[in-house]
């Protein structure tokens, strides 16, 4: 087989075949192959005339003999060991040490590291999140790429082609063109990362993120359903006004369209009232709490979100608690209701602004760990288009790291401080009216705790270490003495009257 596609693709499930005719509409030659071969001829078969064209092939052999060196191959299979698989088929088939393996998949960003350093000598492996499901795939998707910058030249043409655009001046993304007919001009949502597992991190905090928007968001509108009784398209309304707002954003707008739904099956009613209140979750934003627990960082809010879905899923259990536990007997509110729509939506914003802090203070840390040096504006300038959390709001962050590169936290930077002390008392509220109704809003809560506690400059973590110190000699640090200064204090037994020796000992 002549060598005559730009690049190869393997893995032809929705996502694959729609990335495929995306690179093809750009006018790449894309060979593909699937491990079920009728998939890929009639994926091929259903799609001809593309300006770049599809070569299929029926072989790992046929695909590698079909791609131009140094040979490009992006793999799109599940997460885990079927990477590795598809890799040693490609090596069996004959790949060289200068040929690029690109892993589009969600892979935790610790395996992309391993295998970067366990191929090296056989290939050239490489690490790129893809965010925007499958219309981003189709069309213009948040690329998040990582590895070797050499390899990353020979990947940009194509990348920065198919990713999706926003506009130079307003950041705003460019609405996507229709098949065979690609967005021309604007800024493409995809810059290089870093070395190794930098892209496959970044799309994973990216996930963490979208865990407590969607979460926030679900929390605004039950809120809004308790308190005040507003039917889904009432609601529908609501967030559609938002939209127009600081809150536009795409999972704002397709909350606005799911409320407005009507359910085929009882068009009386709305569809997200049939919908069973379990949610399903890959385990993206699990990593991401787990890696802030491992680095130290407080993302609480991100977490909460992960565990807002796993309380879900305890569906039966909730049903028997909701008949034995009882809540507040709190009259309805009775307030202005405008007033209170708007004081939740300055409490989305507020939290959101908490749980952004949250996912880029992680990736400063993070940097750290894995010896990276991530750009910030440049992050936030590609989840600006095609992926799903793209926002209005990302184009002020990256507003805010490019002023100011080395900011510690998005708390800090004038914009985001002026907006929380704006929003901040309506935030209070109606933290505290869902406390006082009873009504469920972890992520709202925890956002409101971390904005409390980075702001105070003294925690009561003084006395977490005293206790510390009491039961197992963890020793303190003294505010009258030097940071890295160390002491432990003889405790007495407890229920003992004497006074402890202070500063018995020192180390």
């Amino acid at each position: 087989m002549e060598a005559t596609a730009d690049i190869g693709l393997i893995g032809l499930a929705v996502m694959g075949q729609n990335l495929a005719l995306n690179i093809a509409d750009h006018g790449f030659r894309v060979a593909v192959y699937n491990r079920t071969t009728q998939t890929m001829t009639d994926f091929v078969a259903a799609n001809p005339g593309t300006p770049g064209g599809l070569v299929p092939a029926k072989s790992m052999q046929e695909l590698v003999a079909a791609v131009k060196r140094p040979r490009k191959f992006i793999i799109l299979v599940k997460a885990g060991g079927a990477v590795d698989a598809v890799v040693k088929e490609l090596l069996d088939a004959g790949i060289a040490p200068d040929d690029i393996v690109v892993d589009c998949g969600n892979s935790l960003w610790t395996d992309t590291i391993r295998r970067e350093k366990d191929y090296a000598a056989k290939c050239k492996f490489f690490g790129s999140g893809v965010s925007g499901g499958e219309t981003g795939a189709r069309f213009g998707p948040s690329l998040m790429p990582g590895g070797d910058p050499a390899s990353w030249q020979h990947l940009k043409p194509i990348w920065e082609a198919v990713a999706a655009k926003v506009d130079a001046t307003t950041g705003k993304p460019i609405e996507t063109g229709a098949p065979g007919k690609p967005v021309i001009g604007g800024v493409p949502c995809t810059a290089y990362l870093g070395p190794n597992g930098a892209g496959h991190y970044v799309k994973m905090v990216h996930n963490g993120i979208e865990y407590i928007d969607m979460q926030l968001i679900c929390e605004a509108y039950t809120l809004l359903q308790n308190l005040l009784d507003l039917k889904p398209d009432e609601l529908s309304t609501v967030f559609s006004r938002w939209n127009e707002g600081d809150l536009d954003s795409y999972l704002i707008q397709i909350t606005a369209d799911i409320l407005g739904q009507r359910d085929l099956k009882h068009p009386e009613g709305f569809l997200v009232d049939y919908v069973l209140d379990t949610a399903g979750q890959k385990g993206t934003g699990k990593w991401t709490s787990v890696n802030a627990l491992d680095l130290g960082i407080p993302a609480n809010a991100i977490s909460e979100a992960v565990f807002a879905r796993c309380l879900s899923a305890l569906k039966e259990e909730r049903v028997l608690a909701s008949k034995a536990l009882v809540g507040p007997q709190t009259p309805k509110y009775t307030g202005d209701r405008q007033a209170l729509i708007d004081a939740v939506r300055d409490a989305l914003y507020c939290s959101k602004i908490c749980a952004y802090a949250q996912g880029f203070q992680l990736m400063r840390e993070a940097q750290r760990e894995y010896d990276w040096k991530l750009d910030f504006a440049t992050i936030a300038a590609i989840f600006r288009g095609g992926c799903i959390i793209r926002a209005r709001f990302l184009q002020k962050i990256t507003d805010a790291y490019t002023k100011d590169k080395d900011l510690v936290n998005l708390l800090l930077d004038p914009y985001f401080n002026e907006q929380i002390q704006r929003g901040q008392a309506n935030f209070r509220q109606v933290v505290g009216l869902a406390a006082s109704h009873g009504i469920a809003a972890p992520a709202f809560m925890s956002a409101l705790a971390y904005y409390d506690g980075y702001r105070s400059a003294r925690l009561p973590a003084n006395l977490l270490q005293a206790q510390r110190d009491y039961f197992g000699a963890h020793t303190y640090e003294r505010t009258d003495a030097a940071r890295g200064q160390f002491f432990h204090t003889d405790w007495p037994e407890p229920g003992r009257p004497e006074l402890p020796i202070a500063g018995a000992s020192k180390h």
